[in-house]
Formats: structure tokens, sequence, C-alpha cells
């Protein structure tokens, strides 16, 4: 995220995220981290980008196959199909940009630390610039 300071000069980013994709789609670890870089594309359709000093982390979780670690094994473990993953890989892109524009519009009003206010987003503007970019 980048700040404009009071002359309208770009000061580098100024933050992180944390993404966690959480699926109850029965995938195996490699698939798990595919899965988890697809959601750098949801946060890039918000208009974001990672910075040098940006500390951004993306998991990805399945809640599927729960005994895969049951002993005393070996123990059956199901798993998609490469060849069927796209829908999945479309799915945690558009779940992560919403769950970003929800976090925006959620957002309040807040005053910090030695009276530092940050406003909420104008809900009639934000949908204006969304509509306007497609969004």
């Amino acid at each position: 995220m980048f700040k404009d300071d009071a002359a309208g000069t770009r000061q580098g980013d100024l933050g992180s995220i944390i993404i966690v994709v959480a699926t109850d789609a029965p995938l195996i670890p490699t698939q798990l981290k595919r899965l988890a870089r697809r959601a750098t594309m949801g946060l890039a359709r918000t208009g974001s980008t990672s910075g040098n000093g940006s500390g951004d982390i993306f998991l990805a979780f399945s809640t599927a196959n729960p005994h895969a670690n049951d002993e005393p094994g070996p123990n059956t473990v199901q798993t998609v199909a490469n060849e069927r993953i796209s829908p999945l890989f479309s799915a945690t892109v558009e779940a992560t940009e919403e769950a970003i524009v929800n976090a925006m519009v959620g957002a309040k009003t807040m005053t910090g630390i030695d009276g530092h206010t940050v406003p909420g987003l104008p809900h009639e503007q934000l949908q204006q610039v969304l509509k306007k970019y497609g969004r």
C-alpha cells in the first residue's frame, strides 16, 4: 500500500496482509500451495501490489481427509485431479477479492494512538469507483 505525503509524493508500502484460504475440497499440500498463490490475484484485483517492505502471507488449508494421519496407516487420501483444479483457482481469486472489499466496506472511522484518525470509506463513493472499473 502506498500513501501520499502532504506534498503529494508517494511514500513506500505501508502495510502487509495475511490471506487464509480455507476449503473442504480434497487437496494435497502441493495443490494447496498453488491455491494460496492464486490469492495474490484477488489482492491485485483490488488495486494492491506488494512492496519491498511488505510482509504478505498467503496460506491455504483443506478440511478434507480428516483421517489422513490416523494410526496405524497407511491411509487413503482423496484429491482433486490437477486437470480439474482450475475452478478452485478461480473461486480463490474471486473470494479473496470479495473478502478484501467486504473488509474495506465494513471498516469504520477509527481514532488510535496520539489522536490519529483513519476515516471509514464512504460506501457510495467506493461503489462508484468499483463500478467504474468493472468490479
